[in-house]
């Protein structure tokens, strides 16, 4: 079964073309199926690429899914289109009477502030107070998944003295999880981003269990069963290009950076990157939806009791 978008969404196009079977909304309305109601907090700039690659991933499975587009109610969005803003996306105010199977919270780049100096922090503490009672299972990415982990848990975020960015291969630490079903015993995943949590801390919180580690770049992958929520603090979701595409823009602006770790080939930046994560990301994917369909209610009122 497809993922079902609107057929003007522009991931609608890139889908269709590399093959993933994607379904317009008045098509799904004909077909007499449940799908799985998965929820995509946007919180990145470039809403339409972070879109589109969330879709890819969520879209290859062989069940049904309904995504929705969600924004921050107390934030407007400079970065992209406010005609997509308003055709694609509902604000969280408008859906928090809803109940959703999934629910991912994207990245954000912010990550130099303290969580209660982001000016929608009081929102987006309701929204995951509110995963509670209306979301089955909720995938935090990056920062968003830093967020969580401190929102349910005190874990704190650390500054790093230079920015983690490349790609770092990562140690299956649990592979009985349902979640890394079909993982090698370890995996290369695209890491970016200036801040870290640390393992003691997640050891000393109750009821966390690292899945990825890598002893460069620390933990990747946390499952949180009581709060039914997975953590990745990496990003498996990148496309192929998109470490260089960051590259090049903190060059532009006359950054001190340094070339992605272990990406671009003989590390030559004039040469073009190899996706090293692509079936691993998939996999991770497809079993977080897979593990939704096996546990979710039926009845998606009762998603949350």
């Amino acid at each position: 079964m497809p993922i079902t978008i609107p057929a003007d969404l522009p991931a609608f196009q890139v889908l269709t073309r590399e093959g993933v079977m994607v379904m317009s909304e008045a098509t799904a309305a004909r077909q007499d199926i449940r799908p799985l109601r998965i929820g995509l907090l946007n919180l990145m700039p470039k809403k339409i690429q972070t879109e589109t690659q969330f879709a890819r991933l969520i879209g290859a499975t062989p069940l049904q899914i309904d995504l929705n587009l969600i924004r921050m109610t107390s934030h407007e969005t400079k970065n992209t289109a406010a005609e997509h803003m308003e055709a694609f996306y509902r604000p969280f105010s408008d859906v928090r009477g809803e109940k959703f199977d999934g629910l991912i919270i994207t990245g954000a780049p912010i990550e130099h502030l303290p969580f209660e100096e982001v000016t929608y922090w009081d929102e987006l503490r309701e929204v995951m107070d509110w995963t509670q009672t209306h979301v089955h299972s909720t995938f935090g990415v990056c920062w968003g998944g830093m967020a969580m982990i401190h929102h349910f848990h005190g874990v704190a975020k650390h500054m790093l003295e230079a920015k983690a960015f490349g790609c770092y291969r990562h140690d299956n630490w649990d592979p009985a999880s349902p979640y890394l079903r079909g993982f090698s015993d370890d995996c290369v995943v695209p890491v970016s981003r200036w801040t870290e949590v640390r393992q003691p801390e997640i050891d000393a919180a109750e009821g966390l269990r690292t899945l990825l580690g890598s002893p460069e770049v620390g933990p990747c992958l946390v499952e949180d069963p009581c709060h039914r929520a997975l953590y990745i603090f990496n990003h498996f979701e990148y496309d192929s290009g998109t470490l260089a595409e960051e590259y090049r823009r903190d060059l532009s602006e006359g950054r001190r950076i340094a070339a992605p770790v272990d990406y671009f080939p003989g590390d030559d930046p004039c040469q073009s990157p190899r996706n090293r994560w692509r079936s691993h990301a998939h996999l991770l994917y497809g079993n977080w939806i897979n593990q939704i369909y096996q546990t979710t209610p039926f009845d998606i009122a009762e998603v949350g009791r």
